[in-house]
């Protein structure tokens, strides 16, 4: 027996989530597209509400009681079936803690959310990747990695790193194949980029369904990723479990009073989603024009671009050019996306140069 502390094997075998990068070499500071924040910052109004958030010495309210009621609010939900964490990470982990262990299986596709993987062998269950369809979730793959030991499905909807989507008729139609002591988790970390009429059913399906999560976060378009609050929404009972388990002060005082307010500044929300739109079609055309020499954009509903190269140009080479241009992006080769690269959309000034880097590096005129 060994005389010193031991990890347990399931904790040993997590390879730690990577974050994207903002140095690059010699630790010079990269302008960051690598993580999805948002170029325009938060609300002017959540950035107040920050600020004047009070003293820091009492803890914060244990129920995040009035952002859940501003969010039931917002989208139609009591405000008893939310529970807000820190981020939405804090609440995908508590998923596969409270329904998944030692002998089950926590089921996600892949080219998935990383933390997936590291939510399942947290708490000791198999994660089990099932095949995707070029590159977006493929629910029939999904459903035929089904076992009576899967208790979870993850689905990140738009996915990252893709920016690939589920229409509501197939996120329905994975519900209905899946056993009733199966969780299905519909992670919408993107979800207010998505054009008004895009509704993937997750919000409905959590209000009637008694096995369906719907996670959502403060961290994309809300621009408070420095605050980590996120919030998920199900049947009470769902709910419940996550309560008994999640920190019982999990979100500080200064991200409920952020969160709240920027719950009540929509016009900044509707500018962001603008914004993004604008800057994802422009440099979707720009990698599609790029197309002889390799480059392939894979379609995003997300506020970033997964660009794959397929030619002379490997990514590794792109990685570097827009690290000495001044940005870091996101490359994937833990995730077996060696030949991709993920960038965030930023600025009007980040496009143009990220742009010009890749054009400049096809050989093609500026």
């Amino acid at each position: 027996m060994s005389d010193t502390p031991q990890m347990k094997p399931w904790i040993a075998s997590i390879h730690a989530y990577v974050p994207g990068k903002s140095n690059g070499a010699g630790g010079k500071p990269l302008i960051k597209l690598s993580a999805n924040e948002n170029p325009l910052g938060c609300s002017q109004a959540a950035l107040e509400a920050r600020t004047d958030a009070g003293q820091p010495a009492p803890y914060p309210d244990p129920g995040s009681t009035r952002l859940r009621d501003a969010i039931g609010a917002l989208h139609g939900i009591e405000s008893s079936r939310i529970v807000c964490g820190t981020g939405s990470d804090e609440l995908l982990n508590l998923v596969a803690q409270g329904f998944a262990g030692p002998g089950d299986e926590v089921l996600f596709s892949r080219y998935s959310f990383s933390v997936y993987d590291i939510a399942a062998r947290r708490c000791g269950a198999t994660p089990v990747e099932a095949a995707d369809k070029d590159f977006g979730l493929d629910v029939d793959a999904l459903l035929g990695a089904v076992t009576d030991r899967t208790r979870v499905v993850f689905v990140a909807n738009p996915n990252n790193p893709t920016g690939t989507y589920l229409p509501a008729s197939e996120v329905a139609r994975l519900h209905e194949g899946l056993p009733g002591n199966a969780v299905l988790v519909v992670d919408q970390a993107y979800a207010e980029y998505l054009s008004e009429g895009d509704d993937d059913g997750g919000l409905a399906l959590a209000a009637k369904a008694t096995n369906v999560l719907v996670t959502r976060t403060f961290s994309k378009i809300y621009g408070l990723a420095g605050e980590r609050v996120g919030w998920a929404t199900g049947a009470p009972e769902l709910i419940d479990v996550l309560n008994r388990i999640r920190g019982p002060f999990n979100v500080t005082v200064s991200g409920q009073a952020a969160a709240l307010a920027a719950i009540g500044d929509q016009n900044f929300v509707r500018q962001s989603r603008d914004h993004n739109a604008a800057g994802l079609a422009r440099l979707t055309a720009a990698v599609e024009a790029l197309g002889n020499h390799g480059l392939r954009a894979i379609p995003s509903k997300a506020n970033f671009l997964l660009i794959l190269f397929e030619g002379a140009v490997s990514a590794k080479q792109a990685l570097d050019a827009l690290a000495d241009a001044g940005y870091a992006v996101r490359h994937l080769p833990g995730q077996n996306l060696p030949q991709a690269l993920r960038i965030t959309i930023g600025t009007d000034q980040h496009m143009d140069d990220v742009i010009a880097t890749l054009r400049s590096l096809c050989g093609e005129a500026s």
